[in-house]
């Protein structure tokens, strides 16, 4: 591929185990009937994991307490399920976190912590028994350390300290759990010569919850803010600042990394001003800037100024209706609106994690939770447009890159009944293939707009110049039960995370066949060793430069306006196979307006069809708006609806 094609606009705790255990697996569930099935059915791994054994040598003294570890692969130690918070439980519930308390005996960190409360879904890396789908701990705050293999008084020596990088999950901020098998550090940490930490954080409405009530309550502005998750986030950075050096870390070299929400949470910590100083370098992977106001989070949606259809106030009526405080909804409305703040306090912290959940249960899709996240508070996240403040320099002026994946789409198409049918079960065929890549071709376009050009382009418009981006292009899968893979996922939403882990297990042999077969090992280990070597070169220097073997192609910084007046786009670096052109750089001109242009101008749609696909591509899209609209029906759909994010 060359660069001239690249310069088009589409340029291409409980009981856990592997299901779903990433985006990446999440797409096997819905192109491999046989395999939905065994994990729908509750599948379990295929042997159990031996519980580790204490190694003496990981043992470590931190100002909390002793904590052992074991001997984990790629000649790492590994410490598992230590707290960094106590536990947000009872009166804690909707609280900032707060450090852990000391513990006297050795703590033994040989097993991941709980994941947190959440719907199980094939993107979490959860599972359950319980018939609804419920899963996880409100005591769930806990975080893991790899690192390569020292004695203690190696691991102390400060001259030697190592980068430190700091995975955040996705999941949509819903769901999610760092205990995942895809997750695993040890490679990453071994073969780079780094240490690896991941944790989890407080969840959905667990994690996102902005009330009056709690406002009123909250000792500071921040915990008021209601970005709970957020704070959560900011507190492990905290526990890496005070205890990383113990494992051998540098804490003066930290870098958060994440992928879809994580991405996203990475990109508010850049504005979260508690979280200055915590992280020298960021890295979001498919994220965006989507956040919603504290009037959409807290309204109803009858106010002058509607709320989401979950505000906090539509919250409080259900919880009140269901718990049979009052008749109907109604009644509960005045009820609420009548009650003691501390009694509303009271009653809201009484409610059970389960009645928590089921109020928030998506109404189009039960199996999923609808909750406004990433609150714009005004203390902890800007109140105004995150990229007009990115613009502005108001951010942690770090080394920044950014990325997503040609194909991000494909795997939401692949699940859709109109794009894809499937036949007993198993075999999945492409219904209409133009409209199926066309369609994933604008929408992944639009994802790469939001993820990777345009807050690249805010941040160097604010005179910063440390920011690289890259495009995900790897599409190496096989036919499986007669469906073309590669035409079906493609590079799919989550796929660069087997290779920057180094992790193509997946925890099964079943899934890891499906997407990995041995033709293609040697391909993509040679990939996932030069990612690996890009993070991890970028994370010790703030530059990916030629990776940490110093023989890569050299990545080179975004060239925002500089390249766009020139006409020859941005710079980006394309990860890819060697039979389709390997790793490169590529210029690629990409913003919201050549989407609308290259769609108004694509051949062979008639002017309904165009249309109907405009809606398609912005009926929930966060950064809808009336300019946009006009640039819609200027291009011929005059009927075109006003249309806003769903509430």
């Amino acid at each position: 591929m060359t660069d001239e094609a690249d310069a088009r606009v589409s340029t291409r705790g409980p009981r856990r185990g592997p299901r779903g255990i990433a985006w990446a697996i999440a797409a096997v569930l819905v192109v491999v009937g046989s395999v939905v099935l065994a994990l729908s059915s509750g599948w379990r791994p295929e042997v159990d994991a031996p519980v580790p054994i204490a190694d003496v040598s990981s043992q470590r003294l931190l100002a909390l307490g002793s904590v052992v570890g074991f001997a984990a692969d790629h000649d790492t130690h590994a410490w598992l399920g230590m707290p960094y918070a106590r536990p947000p439980v009872g009166e804690r519930r909707w609280r900032a976190p707060e450090p852990p308390e000391a513990w006297g005996d050795t703590w033994d960190a040989l097993a991941f912590g709980s994941p947190c409360v959440q719907l199980v879904s094939p993107f979490g890396g959860v599972t359950t028994d319980d018939p609804e789908g419920l899963a996880g701990e409100e005591d769930c705050l806990y975080l893991n350390v790899w690192a390569p293999r020292l004695e203690a008084d190696e691991a102390g020596d400060v001259a030697a300290r190592l980068p430190v990088l700091v995975w955040i999950h996705g999941g949509g901020n819903r769901s999610g759990y760092a205990g995942a098998p895809l997750y695993d550090g040890a490679r990453l940490a071994g073969s780079q010569g780094v240490v690896v930490v991941s944790f989890d954080y407080r969840l959905g409405p667990f994690g996102w919850f902005s009330h009056p009530a709690l406002r009123d309550e909250a000792s500071n502005p921040l915990e008021a803010s209601g970005n709970f998750g957020t704070l959560d986030q900011i507190r492990a950075l905290e526990w890496v600042r005070d205890h990383i050096g113990e494992f051998g870390g540098d804490p003066d070299n930290v870098t958060i990394f994440g992928e879809s929400a994580g991405g996203t949470n990475v990109l508010a910590l850049m504005l979260a001003p508690p979280a200055r100083g915590l992280f020298h370098r960021a890295i979001a992977q498919s994220g965006s800037t989507a956040s919603v106001s504290r009037a959409e989070a807290e309204h109803a949606l009858d106010a002058e100024v509607p709320g989401h259809r979950h505000s906090s106030a539509e919250t409080t009526v259900s919880l009140l209706e269901r718990a049979g405080v009052v008749p109907d909804r109604e009644a509960a409305r005045r009820y609420a609106e009548a009650l003691p703040t501390a009694d509303l306090r009271s009653f809201l912290r009484g409610r059970t994690a389960r009645e928590v959940v089921d109020v928030h249960r998506d109404p189009d899709r039960p199996d999923s939770l609808d909750v406004p996240r990433l609150v714009r508070d005004g203390a902890l996240l800007p109140v105004g447009d995150w990229l007009g403040a990115f613009r502005a320099g108001r951010f942690a002026r770090v080394p920044v890159l950014l990325g997503s994946n040609r194909d991000e789409m494909k795997l939401y198409l692949a699940g859709d009944p109109e794009r894809v049918r499937r036949r007993l079960g198993v075999l999945y065929r492409i219904r209409d293939p133009d409209d199926y890549e066309r369609r994933s071709r604008y929408h992944s376009d639009l994802w790469a707009v939001r993820a990777v050009s345009a807050p690249a382009s805010a941040i160097v418009a604010s005179g910063f110049r440390s920011v690289y981006a890259y495009r995900f292009d790897w599409d190496e899968l096989p036919r499986f039960l007669g469906a073309d893979l590669a035409r079906l996922l493609g590079a799919a939403h989550g796929f660069e995370l087997p290779f920057l882990f180094g992790n193509f297990e997946l925890g099964s042999s079943l899934l890891a066949q499906a997407l990995f077969p041995e033709s293609t090992r040697s391909v993509r280990e040679r990939l996932s060793e030069q990612m690996m070597g890009y993070w991890t070169e970028f994370a010790a220097t703030g530059r990916p430069g030629r990776g940490r073997s110093g023989e890569q192609p050299e990545w080179r910084p975004w060239a925002g306006d500089a390249g766009e007046a020139s006409g020859e786009g941005a710079t980006l670096l394309v990860l890819d196979a060697p039979g389709d052109g390997g790793i490169r750089l590529a210029r690629v001109a990409l913003s919201r307006d050549h989407v609308l242009a290259s769609l108004a101008a694509e051949p062979g749609l008639a002017p309904d069809e165009k249309c109907a696909l405009f809606g398609d591509l912005y009926a929930r899209a966060p950064d809808w708006d009336d300019e946009a609209l006009r640039r819609v029906r200027r291009r011929g759909c005059t009927d075109f609806p006003a249309i806003a994010p769903l509430r």
